[in-house]
């Protein structure tokens, strides 16, 4: 391990010089624009090559169809429009292309008639992802699961002339119970209506991922992400097995929460922190994001 492994999710909020504790994940923060540079300060000084940028926005804000996802003025846009002046190519920036964070209904992409309708949230995401690349995020990362956005994006990225802005297919997104202090991050948790089984995968099936990946690719994904992490090694070796292509793992908030609660409560030692981060390498991931990554100094130490 080292780390230009690691991936840094970052959570931001509107308002200024706050840094916000999340009550489920110890050790880890809300920041305001204007604070965003102590944690990217030291991302950069421990030679984290990237970071990943998630925000939670207001209540007011949200609406059925996520429109502020395409706001030029949210707190992502600004965040990235931040981040390159001040310090220009020294680290890259990660975005998310879903409707979740913006959604009043929690789910991460328009509905009718109580269903996830596909291809209406597509062109929504499209220019999510367009507005995104304009502002001068380097990693487009598609987390919504829609089928066939990837081709869609890339065919518009390329039509703008953003050829080199990239793109991370959250290729193997699951239906997981491990995402629920992420939920409670961005604000989304006491929104969600009903679950997101129509367009997250079976965790029960193991060729679907397969199958996903494959479609994803022949799309134009540059790289692809399985998420959860560690319940999901078999799905990492298989796809890095079969593919060759760069392959992505996340360790979500649920599986940090559990293994951070563990260690507060002497229930195991911190080194359990380091041989879940190897079990992802060994399993073949090229990357990993982790809400550790602010740490790993003191991990690989």
């Amino acid at each position: 391990l080292s780390p230009s492994d690691f991936i840094l999710p970052i959570f931001l909020i509107d308002g200024s010089n706050k840094k916000e504790s999340i009550k489920s994940m110890p050790g880890v923060y809300r920041y305001t624009i204007n604070r965003i540079s102590q944690i990217i300060d030291k991302a950069i000084r421990n030679e984290i090559p990237m970071v990943a940028l998630f925000p939670k926005t207001k209540n007011s804000l949200k609406n059925d169809i996520g429109s502020e996802s395409l706001n030029e003025n949210n707190l992502v846009c600004r965040a990235i429009i931040e981040i390159k002046k001040r310090y220009k190519n020294q680290i890259g920036i990660m975005c998310d292309v879903a409707l979740d964070p913006y959604t009043s209904h929690g789910h991460d992409g328009l509905i009718k008639s109580n269903q996830i309708i596909n291809d209406e949230t597509i062109k929504v995401l499209v220019n999510q992802s367009l507005l995104q690349a304009e502002m001068g995020c380097d990693v487009l990362a598609p987390s919504d699961m829609m089928d066939g956005r990837i081709g869609k994006i890339r065919k518009a990225l390329d039509k703008s002339n953003y050829q080199n802005v990239q793109i991370l297919s959250y290729a193997a997104k699951y239906a997981s119970s491990f995402y629920g202090p992420f939920r409670d991050a961005v604000g989304s948790k006491g929104s969600l209506k009903g679950d997101k089984k129509t367009y997250q995968m079976d965790f029960r099936n193991s060729d679907e991922a397969l199958r996903e990946v494959a479609l994803d690719i022949k799309e134009g994904a540059d790289m692809v992400m399985v998420k959860p992490g560690m319940p999901y090694l078999d799905i990492i070796k298989s796809v890095k097995e079969k593919f060759k292509i760069p392959v992505f793992a996340y360790q979500v908030s649920g599986e940090y929460s559990l293994i951070s609660n563990a260690i507060q409560k002497k229930l195991v030692n911190d080194d359990v922190v380091i041989e879940s981060l190897i079990a992802f390498k060994r399993a073949g991931a090229n990357a990993i994001v982790s809400y550790y990554a602010d740490r790993i100094d003191k991990i690989l130490k």
